[in-house]
């Protein structure tokens, strides 16, 4: 059975390409605004999924490597995918949605609370900025119900 790809298919296609990163400031006092940057490859999986790869510094010092899996699920109506990152144990599994705009893929995910104790809801955010600029940035929600930013990163595509 061959599925078509839809217009969510496609705008995940905006993001293949070979793209620089540089941090923003963070809640992290010792990782200022640029004191880490890495490169980071998209490439296409057929028509319907996108594999980013990354590797550059960690905040804490050394070099780490992410592996993001983005697609969209027709039948739920959502941008579903998954990230690992050579800095940590968790598998994080993601559900989203695109705004009203099509800038910006609000992606869901549940892990670890920051506390050490239960469990947490987090949301990253790709935005693209322009054909060759995007963010990307990781949030936690609140006991309040607000998103506190805990970092993001600045790309610009070289290819």
């Amino acid at each position: 059975m061959k599925f078509e790809p839809q217009k969510e298919h496609q705008w995940l296609q905006q993001l293949v390409g070979e793209w620089t990163w540089e941090t923003d400031a963070s809640t992290d006092p010792e990782c200022p605004a640029g004191a880490t940057r890495g490169r980071e490859t998209v490439r296409a999986l057929g028509d319907l999924w996108i594999v980013a790869e990354g590797h550059g510094d960690l905040s804490g010092g050394g070099q780490g490597g992410t592996l993001m899996t983005l697609g969209y699920d027709p039948k739920k109506e959502r941008f579903v995918g998954t990230w690992v990152g050579s800095m940590m144990p968790n598998l994080w599994v993601y559900e989203g949605s695109l705004d009203a705009n099509k800038r910006i893929l609000n992606l869901d995910s549940e892990g670890p609370a920051m506390t050490g104790e239960g469990r947490g809801k987090y949301r990253d955010v790709i935005e693209l900025v322009a054909d060759d600029r995007r963010t990307f940035s990781g949030h936690a929600l609140q006991p309040d119900g607000t998103w506190r930013q805990l970092m993001r990163m600045h790309y610009r595509r070289v290819r």
